[in-house]
């Protein structure tokens, strides 16, 4: 087995959305919310383009992607491109079509990797975000977890 550079949780968490409380599956690399990491990259962009508020701007997906969806192995229910991306992390108003975080999710026989991150309505190099290398049986079990 490979081993992995990272770790990954799928938590199912109130936020509050533009449209009210909902629950959402919020993901978690390492440690830390995807759209912190998204943030530190997406600030300089964001700065340069006089709206600082727009870098991370993102809400884990209130549409159902838990368990057994196999949005995050490769199926993606929400993609904005269409080109193989997956949409990660969406808008705080709730449509994850609106500021979607899209990540190309591959996965292996023993890894998921998460990279070429990009932002639905911005030019902005997001290189320095990821890839991020998952232990493929973990990663599931993460998934699991988020089922009802």
């Amino acid at each position: 087995m490979v081993s992995a550079v990272h770790t990954i949780a799928f938590r199912v968490e109130e936020e509050e959305l533009d449209s009210g409380r909902q629950e959402v599956v919020n993901v978690y690399v390492d440690g830390v919310r995807l759209e912190e990491l998204a943030r530190r990259v997406e600030q300089p962009f964001a700065d340069a383009e006089g709206k600082p508020e727009l870098a991370g701007s993102y809400v884990g997906l209130a549409r159902d992607v838990r368990w057994p969806s196999r949005h995050f192995l490769g199926e993606p229910v929400e993609r904005w491109f269409y080109d193989g991306d997956t949409i990660v992390l969406g808008c705080s108003c709730g449509e994850p079509g609106c500021w979607p975080l899209t990540a190309h999710v591959e996965v292996a026989q023993d890894t998921v990797t998460w990279q070429t991150f990009r932002t639905g309505h911005r030019a902005w190099d997001l290189s320095a975000l990821g890839p991020f290398v998952f232990d493929r049986g973990r990663y599931e079990a993460a998934l699991r977890a988020t089922s009802r």
